[in-house]
This record gives structure tokens, sequence and C-alpha cells, in this order.
């Protein structure tokens, strides 16, 4: 015999975990406003400087978790899976950008004046040039071949298992980086055109503020990057063939398309923008090491979950503001800055809860409705 009450037992559970988030909602809420109280109105100890020294801080490292989201963006959407090595990546393409510099800055010769000096010196937006190109093209070639060899014969498999795979390339690249590269922390060396702590000064307030030529240059090529993959998704033909492949794989066959080779493409893309991102990163932290693609690569994914998994203009509003969010976030909150990585992560947890789709909402296609 069917128990009429059922239903309505699902009904009220279903009501009261809406109820239960909606409390914990408004006290999260009610605790960021209060702190923001705290801080800007009872407090009032933070000069405009300071906040402006904090929004370009954020802009730039948004701008690279911007650049590390679209490829987690572009892969989902063609293959529904999240690529976890996907910062290894971006960190290949770091270590291909530091060694360009050190090649650099080993070639020496004289110059009209008889000074000796390095060809990175010499010539600064050459050696800024060969950097990004041999770091885009060395991780684009890392992504392709990760492709090849860890996704593709798992591509029929149950969603689960390319995941797994997934980890597993990460821990792989990152051992092979401390084997290859060893465990050292490496100092970027910079064009002295574009030393870090170098910059344009402006007066805020009756304060100087720098701002960085590095900073300058990453958050500039991040929005070129971004704009021109956008306009390449919506306007060429590779683009176009992406989006049908995303869409629908077996129609896209049918129609002449050659979906593995437009998944290629797509590991190579989001490698080139991922290279980029490591060189940048190099540029402006001036730190290279094995690990340090893990981090910004989780923070990258939280970016594009922040926007809408799947959503390219989501995955640049994601890193934008978690960018902001993880620079400005602690001073405006009144706690450590150390406790910017447990403010990102908090963030991600949030928009699981509250809005697992995303600010822009998930791109979905018709097979996963």
């Amino acid at each position: 015999m069917v128990n009429e009450n059922r239903p309505p037992r699902r009904y009220k559970r279903s009501n009261l975990s809406k109820i239960v988030r909606w409390v914990l909602g408004i006290i999260v809420l009610s605790y960021i406003f209060w702190r923001l109280y705290t801080v800007f109105i009872v407090q009032n100890e933070y000069t405009p400087d300071i906040w402006f020294r904090l929004l370009i801080s954020g802009l730039v490292i948004g701008g690279v978790y911007s650049l590390i989201a679209i490829g987690y963006t572009l892969v989902y959407g063609i293959l529904r899976m999240i690529n976890f090595a996907h910062g290894e990546v971006m960190m290949i393409g770091t270590f291909a950008g530091y060694f360009v510099f050190e090649a650099t800055n080993a070639i020496k010769f004289t110059s009209s004046s008889g000074e000796i000096t390095s060809l990175s010196n010499a010539q600064p937006v050459l050696a800024v040039l060969l950097a990004f190109m041999v770091g885009m093209a060395v991780a684009s070639t890392a992504g392709f071949l990760l492709e090849k060899i860890a996704y593709r014969p798992l591509r029929k498999a149950p969603r689960l298992i390319p995941l797994i795979s997934a980890i597993g390339a990460s821990i792989f690249l990152q051992n092979l980086a401390q084997l290859l590269f060893s465990p050292l922390v490496r100092d970027y060396k910079n064009p002295a055109l574009i030393a870090r702590g170098q910059g344009w000064p402006v007066t805020i307030a009756g304060a100087q503020v720098v701002i960085p030529y590095t900073g300058v240059l990453t958050f500039s090529m991040s929005i070129i990057l971004m704009f021109a993959l956008y306009t390449m998704v919506k306007k060429s033909k590779l683009g176009k063939s992406m989006r049908a492949v995303a869409a629908d794989k077996p129609t896209a066959a049918l129609m002449g398309i050659d979906v593995n080779a437009v998944i290629s493409q797509t590991f190579i893309i989001s490698g080139l923008l991922a290279g980029a991102a490591g060189v940048m990163w190099g540029l402006h932290n001036g730190l290279v090491y094995y690990y340090v693609g893990f981090l910004p690569g989780i923070k990258a994914f939280t970016s594009a979950v922040l926007g809408g998994i799947g959503n390219i203009p989501g995955a640049m509003l994601g890193g934008m503001l978690l960018g902001l969010i993880e620079s400005i976030g602690p001073t405006a909150l009144g706690i450590s800055y150390q406790l910017k990585d447990v403010l990102a992560f908090v963030i991600l947890i949030i928009i699981l809860v509250f809005r697992p789709s995303g600010i822009l909402g998930e791109v979905l296609s018709e097979e996963k409705v």
C-alpha cells in the first residue's frame, strides 16, 4: 500500500533545507556587514592610498586567475570534466619563462658605449616576448600531451574516472618538476626595464603610490588575451566547432566536425592561456618552484565556479572578483592577511551552497540537461 504522507514529507524537508540555508545566509551577511562597519566607520584606520594599493594588487592577481579559470571552463564545456592538472600546466609555463630569462641574462655583449650588458637588459621587449612565446608554447604542448595520454583513453569512462586521472596527472607533474628542477625556490630575473617594485608614482590623498610596471603588463596582457579568446570562440570557425562539440558531440561529428581534433585544440588553447598566466605570475611575484601552480590552479577553479563553470565571461568575472576579494577582503573585514586563502575557499563553499550555478550561470548543453 502506498503511503500518501511520503510526498508531503519530502516537500517539508525541501522547505526546511531552504529555510536553513537562508538563515545561514542572513547570519553570514550580518557578520560581513558588521565587520565592514567596524573597519570603515568605527576604526577608520586605513587611508585611501592603502585601499588603492590593494585594488591594484587585486586586479593584477584577478587577471591571472581569470586566464587560468578560462582553461577550466573551456575543458569543462567540451568534456564535462574538471582538469585539476591545469595548475601544473601553468607551472610548466612559469618554468619555461624562467629559463628564457636565464638564457637572455647569460648572453653578454659589449654595447657601442663599451659597456658590457645582457641581452635581457639591452632588448627587454624581445626578452619578454620570447618568454611569453616559449612559456605558452611549452604549456600548450603539455596540455595537448595531457589530453592525449591521460584523458582520451578514458573519454567513455564514468565521469569520476577522468577526474581521478586529472588528480593523478597533477601529482605526477609536480613530482616530475621537482625531480627535473629541484625543490629550490628560484627567483625570476626580470629585465631592468620592468624590474619588480618599480613603476609609475601617483599621489593618492597626499600619499605616493607606485603602480608597478609588472602589474600593468600583467593586467593588460590578461585583458588582451581574454578579449582575443572570447572573439575567437564567438567569431572563428574553430570557435563555432568548439561550441558545437560542447553542445552535442554525436551531432557535431555527423556535421563533419573532427571531434578529437577540436578537443585537442581546446587543450592547446587552455595551455596557451595557462602558460601566459605562468609567465605573468613569475614576472610579477618573482618566485617559481615545482608547487607554484597548485594554489593558483585551485583558486582559478574557485573563480570558474564563482562566475559559472562552462561560461567564459563568467570565468573572467569570477577571476577578477576573487582577486579583489582576496586582496581587499582581509583588510576590509579586519582579519589577518594570512587568511586570504581561507577567505577564497569560504567563498567557494558559499557559492556551492547558495548558488551552485555561479553568478552568470552554468552553461548547459541539451545533452547534460
